[in-house]
């Protein structure tokens, strides 16, 4: 069977040519009178000959030839038959009525009549491509022959399929001399000379070149150049003239995305490509400030709104160019926020009606119809662009209500606009003459080029503005959106705007992206600018309004008001701990001002393609590639590796290249290349279809190539393992049948009240405690079991109450009953007002969480406050702040009763070593606050002994809990929320004294999780002075491995989240190493090593030549030249692989014998040492052992090494034991057995170790409940200096920060993170 060739279409050819219709990615040839010369043109030049009172007469345009790649082969080489292989007609299906097509060029229209069907099937017109409808799209305005020759006019179409898709074209229209002598006979001009009489007439002509991707303002330079040829040619030379074009046109690849723009000669002008900036944006060739010099800023938010609530919007100007520039130019700006309707920017006058279309649509028709369409269409919105207004088509005189824009995000974006420089004259005052045109364009462009990239960015800023707290109010577990919350804390002018933007299509796909957490312009934007005070709020803390936001709604000067240190990361820690821990200690340079908001300017480069050649033949296109390749190789041999992204993009188009030169072998290598190189710019879709037609030879060939092997193998599994993934967008429901337990806490999960699963059970607990004999009814009677039993009846868990005998389960009533009281104490503390004499109190980040009901105390009468910090009275009357007590203050709470003769008034009685006891009558709420304030004050007591400050949290969450199973239960109310009472039920819990010392802090990064993750593997990064201005990169990091492919990112100045989530593959991540301070590697189970460019924050490379699970990585660094640089990988199989760091290629690599079980590698003396389970072997770079280290059990057995170290300056190896707390130190010069050994107390194994200052640290699993433990051994006296309580679980992972410090994460038992100073 004969394979056919695989041509990547949308790279390789940008554009096709045809008439006055698109031919989907080709150039269409349209010219309007000689379009339609083959129907018309004789009858009608007669027609306008006679009427001497006439100056034009209107024609009808019709298509007069299509130009479709390919345009060259090698049959049609071999028989000589070029010219057939460039015109090309198709049978397609068109939504008007049929008309035949004819191809009227008689010099390929008789030849080889029996080869024109198997044509029409090589190439396909796009569906959204219409032959039929193109000619009145090319002739939007009437189609008219002249007596005076006009200028030529440009304009620009988009075209929109069923499914979306767009496709994009440039038209040019031209006037040619049709008749001096002339006339029309079978289509065709003819000379005759003895008719003086007619006189001299201009037929409109049309070109259009059509694309995938909008390339507007390099097409029309591209129609420009051709005009200066078309202007002069012969007759007989016009379509000659046209294929050409389209044949050279289509050589052109798409640069891919990036900073390479590709420049090439299309003589008399250099015709520049650009590339888009990032994947995920869209091309943006053209002006982007246009609409800011038809419009004014307010009208600018007043279309942008229209767009964003999915209005029925038309643009109206007598510039057919204008209309669809400034609709992509507002479409680009909301970007990634994407128009999902019918999108049409300029309508011909026989498609006016398409105005009536009741469905929202964003069209473009000329100025001449403003009075028309305002007059006989209801509900449109209509821009008119020339005068920079906004019209409403509302017969019945009211206007439709238009929200304005968040008042925050529309004066910022103002102020922007104000500092833009959008005239470009004002650029050339001080600049000298220029007499080259191409320095003139050269600069004309760069200057557009800078101020496209600030608007995008400035209209990029206003979208995230817009939606920043979004990602707050999403449950990314079950994709769900809280829109009632979200909306509840919007202000009441931003609501209307909110309220109608959440129910649009453009927002519902907006929040798909979000959902999936996707790493877009937006999301990186979002992280660059989120204030600091945010990023130190903790992500599960129950929302409520901070003082600062009150303060804000106040319009006071928060500057002069909040002076009070920030402490929202840790919120109840001592002043000393955060102060001995100063984040400055652990930056390598001072902090600097945030500057988030000034993007670094990316260097462009440009590539100029080889010059065509003539004629445009078969061997001429061959060899035109050929030149291509050369180019891009000298190119690839001349750029060092360190400059790998545009390595990257040579690799791309080499590639492609090779691709049309049908060379699959050299394609499928730079792939390769790019593959371990760039995968943001990997065409997944193009290799493998070149490995789905390569030749057996080629496959064979390839097949013998390790690497290339491997590609082939991961692109076939992918295809494989593709699975529909469900991206809806879910709204939370309330149950309508019992719940179990399993059940309750997907509700619970849903619904975003709390997502950690041990609250939730206990939530279960409370709710389920029998209220009365009348809600017994509501469970499920069982027979009687034994206590606490449980029952599996069809896959459902039962479990039975230890009391009673039933199942216990929720009502949907009491759930209603819990989940309306908990949103409305929400609403309620939303409504909470502070008078500014009571917040000048509070620290900034703090938030009232609950009130009591006013009652009496011995501080005064007023009401009760709760913070996350302290307890403080709101006095009536003249409004006073009159603090009670700090949580940690605390030293005793107890029930009391307050004789009120004749009554006694129940009363909380607070003892603190500050102050005189509190004591205030709450009468039927004291139970309540006695639970809450114990809560607070052992949650607080935790955090202070544990230096965690997620228990401070945690304990709000409860009190919270406490307070909505109360608020919606009848009776045991104050029993039933006492089961959330944790922290209170664990205060006896005694730090020991040294972990207290040397412990400083803890952070959580499973915080939003509905489940504490294992932490595998943590990595300090110093910060990075070479590029301090680079997304906050002066500051230092802490990574975390997490399972499920999962990479968290802590800055480690504040110890708050900087990324929630770097998707790494989806596997268990096992070691991490820092290269230089660009690079992350990470070592997966997957066998692949993840290459995270710390600039971006993303993982765009990735080295898959491991077999098995990559479980260590070591860097050899051999020079301070970029190139010297070594990194070595191991995985489980034994397998060792040397990798050059610069060019990610592989130097050497070997295998262990009779290995199954590598876990680690480290060098020392240039040779490599490997544990290997129950031994440590010597190995040299070829993968030669030299010697073999093992331990000898006192029963004979091996002993198995989970980790080591070697100290070069004491010459000595330390080796852990996997299956007994005991460490071993051995000499380098003799290792048949340790000359000391070290037993460490209660410890079952070691895991992972350290050496910081003389110390060795090591993490293990203890014997006791406390699993996690921390032995610190002096190196000099080898004996355990400290023995540290670390966690509940193992400790899994040890790592440094500049030698002050030692982090330890532990087993997804307690799965946070420990800070420890090292003395």
């Amino acid at each position: 069977m004969r394979r056919r060739r695989a041509r990547p279409s949308p790279p390789t050819s940008p554009a096709w040519f045809g008439g006055a219709r698109e031919p989907t990615q080709e150039t269409a040839n349209c010219t309007e009178e000689e379009l339609e010369g083959s129907h018309t043109g004789n009858g009608e030049i007669k027609a306008v000959c006679k009427d001497s009172t006439r100056s034009h007469r209107y024609l009808t345009p019709e298509v007069r030839s299509v130009h479709v790649p390919p345009f060259v082969s090698k049959e049609g080489s071999r028989s000589g038959h070029f010219d057939q292989h460039f015109t090309r007609t198709s049978r397609r299906h068109s939504f008007r009525k049929k008309k035949e097509f004819k191809y009227t060029n008689p010099a390929t229209s008789n030849t080889n009549t029996g080869l024109k069907e198997s044509q029409s099937e090589e190439f396909s017109i796009p569906n959204n491509i219409d032959l039929q409808g193109l000619p009145q799209l090319c002739f939007p305005g009437e189609l008219q022959i002249e007596t005076e020759p006009k200028e030529d006019q440009y304009h620009f179409l988009v075209f929109t399929d069923v499914f979306g898709t767009r496709t994009y074209g440039v038209v040019v229209q031209f006037y040619r001399l049709i008749q001096e002598g002339n006339s029309f006979q079978h289509g065709l001009a003819s000379w005759n000379m003895h008719n003086p009489r007619i006189p001299t007439l201009y037929a409109p002509f049309s070109v259009c070149v059509i694309s995938k991707f909008p390339y507007y303002t390099a097409f029309k330079d591209c129609l420009s150049s051709l005009m200066v040829h078309m202007k002069s040619c012969q007759e007989l030379d016009f379509d000659h003239k046209v294929r050409q074009f389209a044949a050279k046109l289509a050589l052109v690849p798409s640069p891919p995305a990036g900073t390479l723009h590709l420049v090439f000669n299309m003589n008399p002008l250099m015709i520049v490509l650009p590339s888009r900036e990032d994947p995920n944006y869209p091309v943006a060739d053209l002006d982007l400030h246009i609409p800011f010099l038809c419009f004014k800023p307010k009208c600018i938010l007043q279309i942008l709104t229209c767009i964003l609530i999915e209005q029925r919007i038309v643009f109206l100007s007598a510039d057919w160019a204008l209309l669809t520039l400034v609709a992509e130019c507002f479409i680009l700006y909301l970007h990634p926020l994407q128009w999902q309707h019918t999108y049409v920017p300029i309508l011909s006058k026989g498609m006016m009606d398409f105005l009536m279309a009741p469905t929202a649509f964003l069209m473009g028709c000329h100025i001449d119809y403003f009075k028309e369409v305002k007059s006989e269409i209801e509900g449109l919105i209509l821009v008119n662009v020339d005068e920079g207004t906004i019209k409403f088509s509302n017969l019945a005189g009211t206007e439709p209500h238009i929200p304005e824009i968040p008042s925050q995000a529309a004066e910022r974006f103002a102020q922007r606009i104000e500092s833009l420089q959008l005239h470009y004259d004002l650029e050339l005052p001080h600049l000298g003459s220029s007499t080259d045109l191409s320095d003139l364009r050269l600069r004309r462009r760069n200057w557009q080029q800078n101020l496209n990239s600030k608007i995008q960015e400035l209209s990029l800023e206003l979208v995230v503005n817009m939606f920043r707290d979004v990602s707050g109010y999403l449950n990314y577990e079950y994709r769900v959106f809280n829109s009632e919350e979200f909306l509840k804390t919007r202000t009441v002018s931003d609501q209307p705007f909110y309220k109608m933007v959440l129910e649009t299509y453009i927002f519902h796909s907006f929040l798909k992206a979000r959902l999936s957490r996707k790493m877009d312009a937006f999301s990186h934007m979002e992280l660059r600018t989120c204030p600091e005070s945010d990023r130190m709020k903790m992500r599960d803390n129950p929302r409520r309004p901070t003082m600062e936001q009150m303060v804000m709604k106040k319009e006071y000067n928060i500057d002069q008001l909040m002076t009070k240190r920030f402490t929202a990361s840790m919120p109840n820690l001592p002043v000393d701990i955060w102060q001995d821990f100063p984040a400055e200690h652990l930056s390598l340079s001072k902090n600097k001002p945030n500057n988030a908001m000034k993007r670094s300017t990316k260097s462009v480069r440009t590539f100029k393609l080889p010059e065509f050649r003539s004629p445009l033949n078969y061997s001429s296109v061959i060899a035109w590639y050929t030149d291509f390749i050369n180019l891009l190789s000298r190119a690839i041999n001349t750029t060092g590796p360190e400059r790998s992204s545009l390595l990257a993009r040579y690799y791309y188009l080499r590639g492609l290249a090779y691709l049309m030169q049908e060379k699959y072998l050299e394609a499928l290598s730079d792939f390769q290349n790019l593959y371990k190189t760039d995968l943001d710019i990997f065409p997944k879709e193009i290799v493998k279809k070149v490995i789905g037609v390569m030749p057996p030879d080629q496959y064979s060939q390839a097949g013998q190539k390790l690497e290339l092997k491997r590609l082939i193998s991961i692109m076939l599994e992918k295809e494989q393992e593709i699975t529909a993934t469900d991206e809806r967008v879910k709204t939370f429901e309330l149950p309508k049948t019992h719940m179990h337990q399993e059940d309750f806490m997907k509700r619970i999960q849903e619904s975003g009240i709390v997502k950690d699963v041990d609250t939730i059970l206990r939530l279960f607990d409370a709710l389920t405690i029998v209220k009365s004999e009348k809600n017994k009814l509501k469970y499920r009677d069982m027979p009687s079991e034994p206590i606490s039993t449980v029952k599996v009846v069809s896959r459902s868990v039962f479990y039975v109450s230890s009391g009673t005998g039933h199942v216990k389960q929720i009502d949907p009533e009491t759930f209603k009953d819990f989940y309306n009281f908990w949103k409305e104490s929400e609403a309620e503390a939303h409504e909470v007002n502070l008078p500014l004499e009571v917040i000048e109190y509070l620290d900034k980040n703090e938030s009232v969480f609950k009130l009591s009901s006013s009652v009496k105390t011995n501080y005064g009468v007023g009401k009760i406050a709760l913070t996350q910090k302290r307890l403080f009275l709101l006095k009536e009357g003249r409004p006073g702040y009159v603090e009670i007590t700090k949580f940690r203050d605390i030293m005793e709470v107890e029930n009391v009763s307050v004789l009120f003769f004749p009554l006694r008034i129940p009363a909380l009685k607070i003892k603190t070593a500050l102050k005189e006891p509190f004591v205030g009558n709450l009468k039927t709420e004291r139970d309540l606050w006695q639970l809450i304030v114990k809560e607070m004050w052992a949650g607080s007591t935790m955090a202070d002994m544990h230096k965690d400050p997620q228990y401070i949290q945690q304990a709000l969450t409860n009190v919270l809990l406490m307070d909505a199973v109360v608020g919606c239960t009848q009776s045991r109310a104050i029993y039933a929320a006492s089961k959330l009472a944790y922290f209170d039920q664990m205060r006896n819990l005694v730090v020991p004294k040294t972990t207290s010392e040397t412990l400083k802090h803890k952070i959580n990064p499973s915080a939003g999780q509905t489940s504490p993750q294992a932490v595998n593997a943590l990595l300090y990064t110093p910060g990075d002075l070479t590029h301090p201005e680079e997304n906050g990169n002066a500051n230092p990091k802490l990574w975390c491995a997490l399972s499920e492919g999962k990479v968290v990112l802590f800055d480690a100045t504040s110890w708050c989240i900087q990324q929630h989530c770097i998707q790494v593959g989806n596997s268990k991540l096992n070691c991490m190493l820092g290269v230089e301070f660009d690079q992350v590697w990470i070592g997966s189970q997957d066998s692949s090593i993840y290459i995270i460019n710390t600039l971006s924050m993303s993982c765009n490379k990735q080295l898959t030549e491991h077999c098995s699970d990559v479980t260590d990585m070591v860097l050899e660094d051999q020079g301070s030249n970029f190139s010297q640089k070594r990194v070595y990988s191991c995985s489980l199989d034994g397998s060792v692989i040397s990798w050059d760091v610069s060019t990610l290629e592989i130097k050497t690599n070997f295998q262990l014998p009779n290995c199954h079980r590598l876990t680690a590698i480290k060098l020392h003396n240039c040779m490599l040492w490997c544990c290997v389970g129950d031994a440590l072997l010597e190995v040299k770079k070829t993968g030669q052992v030299c010697r073999k280290v093992t331990l000898e059990n006192s029963k004979g057995s091996r002993a198995f090494f989970s980790c080591f170290l070697v100290f070069p300056e004491k010459n000595q190896l330390v080796t852990g034991c996997a299956d007994k707390g005991e460490v071993c130190f051995w000499d380098m010069e003799n290792l048949l057995k340790p000359w000391q050994k070290v037993q460490l107390q209660d410890c079952s194994s070691i895991n992972c170790m350290i050496f910081v200052k003389n110390q060795i640290w090591i993490g293990s699993k203890g014997l006791d409940k406390v699993n996690g433990k921390i032995y610190v051994i002096d190196a000099d006296k080898y004996c355990v200096e400290k023995e540290l309580v670390a966690h509940v679980d193992m400790v899994r992972a040890l790592c440094c920060a500049e030698n002050r410090y030692v982090l330890s994460g532990a087993g997804r038992e307690d799965g946070k993170i420990a800070i420890w100073k090292v003395e």
